[in-house]
């Protein structure tokens, strides 16, 4: 997961945008934007990290920064 391919996504995407690459990388077909990631797991994780943060921009509760590390932290602990 990296934090600027996430906000490359979030600065330049509409979440409409985000969720049609979300379907096309999980039909494992060439998302209609570019995705950076070194693999399809990866290029997914930045858009399902995008959509989720920019979600909570949009509705006023959080910048960025703020969204991005309650995204990493949810992770953390789905994972720990």
């Amino acid at each position: 997961m990296k934090r600027t391919s996430i906000q490359k996504l979030v600065e330049n995407e509409t979440l409409g945008n985000l969720r049609k690459a979300e379907k096309a990388i999980v039909e494992e077909k060439v998302p209609p934007i570019e995705v950076e990631g070194e693999n399809e797991g990866e290029k997914l994780t930045h858009v399902l990290a995008a959509s989720w943060i920019l979600e909570k921009i949009k509705k006023g509760k959080m910048n960025f920064q703020e969204a991005f590390r309650a995204y990493a932290k949810r992770v953390r602990s789905a994972i720990g």
